[in-house]
C-alpha cells in the first residue's frame, strides 16, 4: 500500500476527531464500553497539537492513521518503571482505520516515530497501552518494544512499554 508521513496542521483537526472517534466506536462494539470508548472533538485534536508532533499516515488525501510524540511525560506515566535515558518522547495516541489494520501501517507509523525521535534527538520511545483485549500490547511487543511494567491508572489497568534507541 503506498502512504505518505507528513506533520498534522489544524485544517486535519475534523478528520482526525472523525478517524479516533470511529475507532472508539470500533473498539467499544467489539469489546464493550472502556477507556478507549471516548469521543474525540476538534478541540482535543487542537489541543493535542499544540503540545505533540502529530504525525499523520495518508493514502492518497485521506489520513489513515496518526500517532501523537509529546515531548513532555505524560502525567499517567510514572518514569520509574523505565530505563534511566537522557531524553526520551513517548507516545501518547496510536491509530490506523480499522478497515486497513494488519497491513503495516502501524509498523510504518513506529517507523516514523522512530526517525523523529532520533532527529530530535532523544533515547527512548515510552508509552503505555490497554491490559485488555482491546489494548495494542501484543501489536508493540511484535514491534520490539519491551514490557517495562504493569499499572492501574484511574481503573484502567496499563502495560508500560519502552525502545531504547
Amino acid at each position: 500500500m503506498k502512504l505518505s508521513f507528513s506533520s498534522a496542521t489544524p485544517s486535519d483537526a475534523p478528520a482526525l476527531a472523525a478517524l479516533h472517534t470511529s475507532i472508539a466506536a470500533d473498539l467499544t462494539r467489539r469489546y464493550g464500553v472502556g477507556p478507549w470508548s471516548a469521543k474525540t472533538t476538534e478541540k482535543g485534536v487542537l489541543f493535542v497539537m499544540r503540545h505533540a508532533s502529530v504525525i499523520l499516515a495518508r493514502k492518497g488525501q485521506a489520513i489513515v492513521g496518526t500517532l501523537h510524540l509529546p515531548t513532555k511525560k505524560p502525567w499517567a506515566i510514572d518514569v520509574s518503571y523505565f530505563t534511566p535515558v537522557k531524553k526520551s518522547l513517548y507516545i501518547t495516541g496510536m491509530a490506523v482505520l480499522p478497515a486497513l489494520q494488519r497491513q503495516g501501517i502501524g509498523r510504518r507509523l513506529l517507523a516514523e516515530a522512530i526517525k523523529y525521535t532520533r532527529s530530535f534527538p532523544a533515547d527512548a520511545i515510552r508509552l503505555d497501552a490497554f491490559d485488555a483485549q482491546a489494548g495494542a500490547g501484543p501489536f508493540y511487543a511484535k514491534c520490539g518494544f519491551r514490557e517495562v511494567g504493569r499499572v492501574t491508572y484511574r481503573n484502567a489497568p496499563l502495560i508500560y512499554f519502552e525502545l531504547v534507541l
